[in-house]
């Protein structure tokens, strides 16, 4: 009996191929320290600190956008603290208790509006339950002595922090490009941005673009504590304390759950009527026209070749409606070129000439990207049937953590959501992402659509 070792040189090629990529492949996978191939076993410190770098200037962009957009809300509040000021003092006269409710709502606004503002740069603020606007209820109302606090807190340290994260930026770059302009100024000229020291020769002008590296330094060091230190008093103050009713606010969720839920009911029934009514029907035709044409192929070939036809005619229309059933449920062009490619495409179909701005750092959520997009295409459709609008003007600005669209027309105006043009339907999508919607459409127009989306991760 003559048994014979199986080696490697007795085996077929593509079986030793096989052992030599098997063997590749288990050598390649993992080296000595652990980590996959392609993969940089360390990074350079010069690319760590690079990326360092990168980061640092991120935040402090960021942290001036932030303080720069607390800056509007400082001074509102600086505003509003002097007339209710002015009102307390004619309450000595009697007169202020008549102008009191109005100066409480602008507060409330003004509360909301900070409320919103941090929702754009951080966690939501979740809101207490709704204040009253009565003079007696007020003084004793929680909410509104903490509102009136940071009311007092944001007008004294919002407002120079918010235009120190405003002039910061301004005397870097005035100061950092002096050398390019110093000679262009008249004799005696003040040479720094803070109003010291002129420049005589090329050493003075190199001196003042050290400083305005130094205030480059600032920004990057101190911009985001700025930030902090400016949002903190609306975080701590305008929030639901631990003792609020959040009653309204589980009723607010319960309602856009289940108005999502019914929003996924109808957009299955639509699909279902699509398919039904449109593809379904079209092959079945196909099927029976190709069934009649075997049965005429042997008599009557010229027949038989006209049902081909009509089959071939019908199968290309149920795929053309396949495609767009398909394209109603994800447009394959927003996965492929994101939300700018898609509002594009959109713009160039519509029947009314459009412009589109996007914004958008990155990408969103794919739920908030395709709500972005039905919401646009649908005001748009709007826009076209009912507005007689001659053009339109869509914007989309996101910062990483809120999607904020508009949409406006120059048409007559007048919508209504009662009207049938379909925008319950948009607000349905937009608050079941727990978004906001807002709609301003005066007789005449200008009628502006705008919607308020959180991008998800």
């Amino acid at each position: 009996m003559d048994i014979r070792r199986n080696t490697a040189a007795d085996r077929p090629d593509d079986i030793r191929t096989h052992d030599i990529r098997t063997h590749d492949i288990r050598t390649d996978a993992t080296r000595p320290d652990g980590t996959p191939p392609g993969e940089k076993q360390g990074a350079e410190p010069g690319e760590r600190v690079g990326e360092a770098v990168v980061r640092a200037l991120g935040a402090a962009g960021s942290a001036i956008s932030q303080l720069s957009s607390g800056l509007r809300t400082a001074l509102l509040a600086l505003l509003l603290l002097l007339w209710l000021a002015v009102t307390a003092v004619a309450g000595l006269a009697g007169v202020g208790l008549l102008m009191a409710p109005l100066p409480l709502r602008a507060l409330h606004t003004l509360a909301r509006r900070e409320r919103g503002r941090l929702a754009r740069w951080g966690p939501e603020v979740v809101a207490p339950r709704p204040p009253p606007t009565g003079l007696r209820t007020a003084l004793v109302d929680p909410t509104t002595r903490r509102e009136l606090r940071w009311l007092v807190r944001h007008a004294t340290l919002g407002l120079p922090l918010g235009l120190l994260g405003v002039l910061l930026p301004v005397f870097a770059v005035r100061d950092s490009t002096f050398p390019l302009y110093w000679k262009l100024l008249p004799d005696g000229a003040t040479a720094t941005s803070v109003a010291i020291g002129s420049a005589h020769s090329w050493p003075d002008a190199l001196a003042v673009a050290l400083l305005g590296v130094g205030w480059t330094a600032i920004i990057v060091g101190l911009a985001p504590g700025m930030a902090r230190a400016q949002a903190r008093p609306g975080r701590l103050l305008l929030a639901a304390g631990p003792d609020a009713d959040l009653s309204l606010r589980i009723a607010e969720l319960t309602a856009t759950r289940a108005a999502a839920l019914d929003a996924h009911a109808t957009e299955l029934r639509r699909i279902e009527r699509s398919l039904h009514d449109g593809a379904q029907n079209r092959l079945v035709s196909v099927t029976v026209l190709v069934g009649a044409a075997r049965r005429m192929v042997a008599r009557d070939p010229a027949g038989a070749d006209e049902l081909l036809e009509r089959a071939q005619s019908a199968a290309e229309q149920a795929l053309a409606e396949l495609r767009t059933v398909a394209r109603g449920i994800l447009p394959p062009v927003l996965a492929d070129r994101g939300l700018a490619g898609a509002l594009s495409g959109l713009a160039a179909d519509c029947a009314v000439p459009c412009r589109i701005d996007v914004d958008v750092p990155g990408r969103c959520a794919a739920s908030v990207e395709t709500t972005a997009y039905f919401v646009i295409a649908e005001a748009l459709t709007n826009i076209a049937k009912h507005s007689g609008a001659g053009q339109a003007v869509v914007t989309v600005r996101g910062d990483g953590r809120r999607l904020l669209l508009s949409v406006e027309d120059d048409g007559r105006g007048g919508a209504e959501e009662a009207g049938g043009s379909g925008l319950s339907g948009i607000r349905r999508r937009v608050a079941a992402h727990d978004g906001s919607l807002t709609l301003t459409s005066p007789p005449g127009g200008p009628t502006v659509l705008s919607a308020d989306l959180p991008c998800g991760a």
